[in-house]
């Protein structure tokens, strides 16, 4: 039986050398335990499912199945995916999140950001950066239309899902709308439950898709 205090891993890397990197820098981090590796997506796919692994770091650019084919094939799966790739791009960020990435980091991140984004995506938390929430806006504004139905909100839910959309974690949402961070908590997880929503991340892709929130106001101090 696994320890429920250990978030466990699978790392994913067509470069050997980046892949055995990766989980020696990872499995030496306490809390922290690396159950397999994977060259490909279709093995990262099968790692995950045979380990029940908490969380996958994905490479994108691997042979055969890649990286967004294997998160896509991971929908529904106990692993969540945590993208890690040289390559910043809209294109990329886009893709992995609409694929079901919870999160999305570059290789040159430091150490530390890629514990803590390990961290808060077996969580259930999402790995946003503002830079990528742009991202996001911008492909939704360029396709001209929303493509997803409407999300059933309270009014006092409409506003944490708008701040969740700019980037902004529970603790920040709490201060702006004078509320406690389990309340806000609370109000995210309701949304997500309501809609079969997995993640926040899958939560602001929908917030975009639907047309919830439009470029600019996700910066607006709801009322």
């Amino acid at each position: 039986m696994s320890d429920p205090g250990v978030v466990t891993v699978v790392v994913a890397d067509d470069e050997e050398i980046v892949r055995e990197g990766l989980a020696a820098i990872v499995g030496a981090e306490p809390g922290l335990r690396v159950v397999a590796t994977a060259a490909d997506g279709a093995q990262a796919v099968a790692a995950a499912r045979r380990t029940d692994a908490d969380v996958v770091l994905m490479d994108v650019r691997m042979p055969g199945v890649d990286g967004i084919e294997a998160t896509r094939r991971l929908a529904g799966a106990a692993a969540r995916v945590l993208v890690l790739t040289t390559v910043e791009s809209d294109e990329v960020v886009v893709a992995a999140l609409r694929a079901g990435a919870s999160g999305f980091l570059l290789k040159s991140a430091p150490r530390d950001q890629l514990y803590a984004g390990i961290r808060a995506v077996a969580a259930g938390e999402a790995l946003l950066a503002p830079s990528v929430t742009r991202r996001l806006i911008e492909s939704v504004v360029a396709a001209g239309v929303a493509s997803a139905p409407p999300l059933r909100l309270t009014g006092r839910q409409r506003d944490v899902v708008r701040l969740v959309a700019a980037g902004l974690s529970n603790p920040d949402i709490a201060r702006r709308l004078h509320l406690a961070p389990a309340t806000v908590k609370g109000y995210v997880s309701d949304v997500l439950l309501a809609h079969d929503l997995r993640d926040r991340a899958q939560l602001v892709v929908r917030a975009y898709e639907s047309g919830l929130v439009r470029p600019g106001d996700a910066a607006t101090d709801p009322a």
